[in-house]
């Protein structure tokens, strides 16, 4: 363990590259990370199938969370700057034991977020080929299983290569990837309103006050579903505090970085969305927001229509969306793995740091085998496995992000009634922030149970998404109790102590 050590908490450096992201770099990986391009055309069409022209509202609702939460995230960043993040932080509240399961939520999310986004980014690739040379068979070149499986492990093993280079070469990747995402999104939707005044839109509908109302919404069922989507298209933030040894000013940065992040998604969003709904409606017409063909990839459908001969420019833009943060989504299970093997929690192996780029060498590249041993598998055994555990990824999201909010609620709980400052982001913004996430998790869980959810797949009767949710969770409780078995040191807390935040804090 490193000699630069708080004594009053344990925490420690671990040699990343300090001082090498500033304000913008950082709030750029954010957003490359979250993948508006990518989450959009994903999103957009299933949450209008819930909730109709109440999307608006729904991003809202669904940004109010996760807005709660970053805010307790920058508290504890502002006094336990560490890259662990979620692991360190639970820990430090709750103990090694929750402290464990927190970090295991965030990587086993993140790992499974790299195998998707690497499947998406070789699915578009394949795409752009076929339209860049008008042989549209090239587009099925993504159905053959052998060349989808090495294409995708060829993405991943890229993007593992340009994240073990560190920060400074992933900042210059993500500036460039971030850049022509937003100016292409921002084409569509200029383009998109200038059909609808123009009178060529494809179902001009005008933009109503009642869009921005939640108790509009039909039911709440449709409500709860819409939220949940609505959360995990905002997922993604937190890159930005387990970057906090590598940024300037770690105390403030991260957590400035992290509100940023959230509020210029936000407003991407609701532009987008707007621009959609206003030139497409939601019926199920041909290229309506409603038709269940459209809603797989949303701009696939609607770049044509809306921007023309330049409708290749949104393929590009997915792919590299979806590569951008491939890349980005790197950093947090890299730098997690890397907090819980240098605080004894993993082998420590996992701690070892790149001599050359300073940065987590071994846990870099054991993020990108899991990911890729995830994708093998999954693929290999149905596509359906693969769609449901993506479902599936909510829960985890709820899970992770629960039990840090929480874990900023009870560090502080000593000062949080000491001003008005203290009580709002110490305690009531994170607790209703972690409350109503873990309220998500329960009721995703239990609605997943039923085998009618997702693709429909279960086993025994019940559903395959409840079952790969919860697999994956306590699949982190059994490698912790072997963990537990093998070096205990962590959990009797010789390494990282159980602690709560001092009164000058």
């Amino acid at each position: 363990m490193s000699t630069t050590q708080d004594s009053s908490t344990g925490l420690s450096k671990k040699g990343l590259s300090s001082g090498s992201v500033g304000l913008l770099g950082a709030v750029v990986i954010g957003i490359s990370c979250i993948a508006p391009a990518y989450t959009l055309t994903a999103a957009l069409g299933p949450t209008v199938a819930e909730v109709g022209v109440q999307l608006p509202a729904i991003f809202l609702v669904g940004f109010i969370p996760m807005l709660l939460v970053a805010l307790g995230y920058r508290e504890l960043n502002n006094a336990m700057p560490d890259a662990g993040t979620s692991f360190t932080w639970a820990t430090r509240a709750f103990g090694p034991w929750i402290g464990w399961m927190g970090g295991w939520g965030l990587i086993a999310a993140t790992v499974i977020v790299l195998s998707n986004l690497a499947a998406v980014a070789v699915d578009f690739f394949y795409l752009m080929l076929a339209q860049l040379t008008g042989n549209e068979s090239l587009a099925d070149l993504t159905l053959n299983l052998p060349l989808n499986i090495a294409t995708t492990l060829a993405f991943v093993a890229l993007a593992c290569w340009v994240s073990y280079r560190g920060m400074e070469t992933t900042k210059a990747v993500q500036y460039v990837l971030v850049g022509f995402q937003l100016l292409v999104l921002g084409w569509f939707a200029i383009a998109a309103f200038a059909h609808v005044a123009g009178g060529t839109a494809f179902d001009a509908t005008a933009i109503s006050p009642e869009w921005f109302n939640p108790f509009a919404v039909e039911s709440f069922s449709a409500f709860a579903a819409g939220v949940s989507l609505s959360i995990f298209v905002y997922w993604g933030w937190d890159v930005t505090l387990t970057m906090n040894e590598e940024t300037k000013d770690p105390e403030r940065t991260p957590g400035r970085a992290a509100t940023l992040t959230v509020l210029v998604i936000v407003v991407i969003y609701l532009t987008v969305a707007l621009a959609t709904l206003s030139y497409a409606g939601i019926g199920d017409g041909e290229f309506g927001a409603g038709n269940v063909d459209n809603q797989g990839s949303i701009f696939a459908v609607l770049a044509g229509p809306v921007m023309g001969p330049f409708a290749i420019l949104m393929s590009l833009t997915v792919l590299s969306s979806s590569a951008a943060s491939l890349q980005s989504t790197f950093v947090s299970p890299a730098r997690t793995l890397l907090a819980m093997g240098h605080y004894r929690a993993l082998p420590a192996s996992y701690g070892k740091i790149s001599p050359t780029y300073k940065s987590p060498s071994y846990a870099t590249i054991a993020a990108a085998v899991a990911a890729s041993g995830f994708y093998v598998v999954t693929r290999i055994v149905s596509e359906n496995a693969l769609y449901d555990t993506i479902t599936a990824l909510g829960m985890m999201i709820c899970f992770y992000y629960g039990i840090t909010a929480m874990a900023c609620v009870w560090y502080f709980r000593t000062i949080a009634f000491n001003n008005a400052r203290s009580f709002l982001l110490k305690f009531l913004a994170p607790l209703l922030g972690g409350v109503i996430l873990l309220v998500m998790f329960v009721k995703t869980a239990t609605d997943s149970m039923d085998p009618d959810y997702g693709s429909g797949s279960s086993i025994a009767g019940i559903g395959l998404v409840f079952i790969l949710g919860t697999g994956v969770i306590l699949l982190g409780a059994v490698l912790m109790v072997v963990m537990y078995r093998v070096n205990p040191a962590f959990f009797k807390g010789d390494t990282l102590r159980k602690g709560s935040a001092p009164a000058d804090v």
